[in-house]
């Protein structure tokens, strides 16, 4: 940034002070600020930069060809100085249009939609398999078990029936039709109850055969007892209970079919067309009374019908406001421990340290820039010839602590391995008079990820392609070195301006494993929970990879404004990113249906099945923005969704 504001320097990079990390290794502190649980973390250092040009150089030819074709269909915003509007690329002109901010915290929000395929969607009928975490999922999750129990009931019910009949006697062939009736009730109930022991096989389907069925064994009790006897509240009772499922077509078919049985059944007996063998017999009614006991009996089913309908949906517009009470309040509180976190950074950081005006190296110490559990960092200047820097020293109480001082030693032989653009350049390393190592870096001017996701909550598309490029063309150097850095999340990304022109530098490689020793953190888990490849969060041995999708989780994350992950907790988070996918990007954000399938591909489970490097995925986003996703991806991606659906557990 220019010289005349001296009070927005921005801090370097750090590996102690925005570590979310879990492990062995991982410095105490407090919780990170973005909205999501993550592990062990400490308080960064206060973000003080004035604003930032956007996340597209405008020398990066690949970004403005990206721009290009992105610009027509992305609407999202831009990163922008205070009070200033910001182009992407060549300063490419945005039609206005307000931001959808989705207030739903991400984890509960499963797919309401199958994503529709090439050669055209199908509906999703795996049920209870996902959580049940919105309205509509409650509520089929309830239909289950209100179900078992109303198939627990009517078998209860066919055996007083047959009781009930053998005691009262009457007509043998009446007293045949019922036994009938209540066998043919009570094998379609065992067989729905057999079949739902896994709720994952509930289905419409499944459910309208045995209503159907269990409508014909009643109708059996309806002609032993009577049109016209108490027998048809049965019936009333089913269609009630029917009706307040969840498809309106199939409770709409049932209770027409329920209507047409009474009227088969009632009308040859009314004509005398056929016996009337019931126990309680209409031939002592006239004909005026017996029609209209059939309206009655109609209308009663209409009135079982309608308010049944009525009472779901009364329901769900409850439970659809209870919801929405429930996110605004976790809303609150996110942005409440947001707050918090800045508010500790600024009594932090920012005044002088315990090493200032001291020569470290060939530097002069100045301002303390950031403090963390492992160490602090300080702008300082050359010596020799006045350049800037960022110089980290490990605190002296943690030279006591081995795996401190080695996760130290380990940033400084990565970082000194790395000879990239978008990888914070390391300028020496060493040890002070006193013994304590010290590490010199390039002096980043501008925020971190974290910063203009909190500003901003989500980015415009086009500046994600940038990212996803620019980012990744560090993570080709790590991996070309041996490194995996195992931490790609929003405090490491840093969109530092120099002249002018903007990019993207990863930082921190303090849990990064170097070459094929992992000696370190062997068998532990590290990293940030919510951006874990699953095998990263399992302990299981990593590679190139899992940074990979750590990077489409970062892309999930500025695409829809929503951590893919955000556990109550960390053993919470951990098992989503294991068991479970996230919530479908479109639903979240207004994207088209081929983004969904690009970060389904970055994200998936199996590191197998992942793109082959980030230039793919970011290839792959700038073709679904633009329609032109090749049909093999769709083919690929649908494939996945299919295996691991959108929102559901494995």
């Amino acid at each position: 940034m220019p010289d005349e504001e001296p009070q927005d320097p921005a801090e370097p990079p750090l590996d102690d002070l925005e570590d979310d990390t879990v492990g062995q290794d991982a410095p105490p502190g407090a919780v990170d600020d973005e909205p999501e649980h993550t592990a062990i973390a400490a308080p960064a250092a206060m973000r003080r930069t004035s604003g930032v040009l956007d996340a597209l150089p405008d020398g990066d030819p690949e970004a403005a060809g990206d721009v290009a074709a992105v610009a027509a269909v992305d609407s999202g915003p831009v990163i922008e100085p205070p009070g200033e509007r910001v182009a992407i690329g060549r300063r490419a002109r945005r039609a206005s249009r307000a931001e959808r901010i989705h207030d739903q915290p991400t984890q509960q929000l499963p797919a309401t939609r199958a994503l529709s395929s090439s050669a055209g969607g199908t509906e999703d009928t795996r049920g209870s398999s996902a959580t049940a975490t919105t309205p509509v999922e409650a509520l089929r999750a309830e239909e289950v078990v209100r179900t078992r129990m109303f198939l627990k009931i009517c078998i209860v019910i066919v055996a007083a029936a047959l009781i009930a009949a053998a005691i009262a006697g009457g007509d043998p062939v009446a007293r045949l039709v019922v036994s009938a009736g209540c066998a043919i009730v009570a094998l379609a109930a065992a067989w729905l109850l057999h079949v739902t022991r896994d709720p994952a096989k509930f289905t419409t389907q499944r459910l309208a055969i045995t209503a159907v069925l269990v409508a014909i064994g009643a109708y059996g009790g309806v002609y032993y007892w009577g049109v016209v006897s108490p027998a048809t509240a049965i019936i009333v009772y089913g269609i009630y209970f029917f009706s307040f499922g969840a498809s309106a077509g199939a409770t709409l078919g049932l209770y027409l079919f329920c209507a047409f049985l009474q009227i088969v059944v009632s009308t040859p007996v009314i004509l005398g067309w056929v016996v009337d063998r019931s126990l309680i017999k209409t031939s002592q009614m006239s004909l005026r009374e017996q029609l209209m006991s059939q309206a009655v009996v109609q209308f009663l089913y209409l009135c079982a019908y309608v308010t049944a309908r009525a009472g779901r949906k009364t329901l769900l517009d409850a439970v659809e406001q209870l919801e929405k009470a429930v996110r605004a309040v976790s809303q609150r509180e996110a942005l409440l421990a947001e707050a918090r976190a800045e508010l500790d950074r600024a009594l932090r950081v920012g005044g002088p340290g315990r090493y200032t005006d001291q020569v470290v190296g060939s530097y002069r110490l100045g301002l303390l820039l950031g403090r963390g559990g492992m160490g602090e960092v300080y702008e300082a200047v050359s010596v020799h010839d006045g350049t800037e820097a960022a110089v980290k020293l490990l605190h002296g109480g943690a030279l006591s602590d081995p795996q401190q001082v080695k996760r130290f030693l380990r940033e400084t032989e990565a970082a000194a391995k790395l000879d990239s653009p978008n990888v914070v350049a390391v300028l020496e390393v060493g040890t002070t008079t006193g013994e304590i190592p010290f590490l010199a870096m390039e002096r980043l001017r501008g925020h971190d990820l974290a910063y203009h996701l909190r500003r901003r909550r989500k980015l415009a598309l086009a500046q994600v392609v940038a990212l996803v490029r620019q980012v990744g063309t560090g993570l080709r150097a790590a991996r070309a070195a041996g490194i995996v850095h195992r931490d790609i999340k929003p405090h490491n990304l840093f969109l530092a301006e120099q002249g002018g022109v903007a990019s993207w530098k990863i930082l921190d490689f303090g849990v990064s494993k170097v070459g094929r020793s992992g000696t370190l953190t062997r068998g532990h888990v590290v990293g940030t929970p919510g951006y874990m490849a699953p095998e990263q969060a399992r302990g299981d041995e990593v590679d190139w990879r899992a940074d990979l999708y750590a990077l489409a989780a970062l892309a999930y994350r500025c695409t829809t404004g929503h951590p893919p992950f955000t556990g109550k907790d960390v053993p919470t988070t951990l098992y989503d990113v294991v068991y479970k996918m996230p919530t479908r990007p479109s639903i979240l954000a207004e994207v088209p249906d081929d983004i969904d399938r690009v970060l389904a591909i970055g994200m998936a489970k199996q590191a197998d099945d992942r793109f082959g490097d980030a230039e793919e995925l970011a290839d792959a986003l700038v073709a679904a923005a633009t329609g032109a996703l090749p049909e093999g991806l769709r083919l690929r991606a649908d494939a996945l969704i299919e295996r691991h659906p959108w929102g559901h557990r494995l």
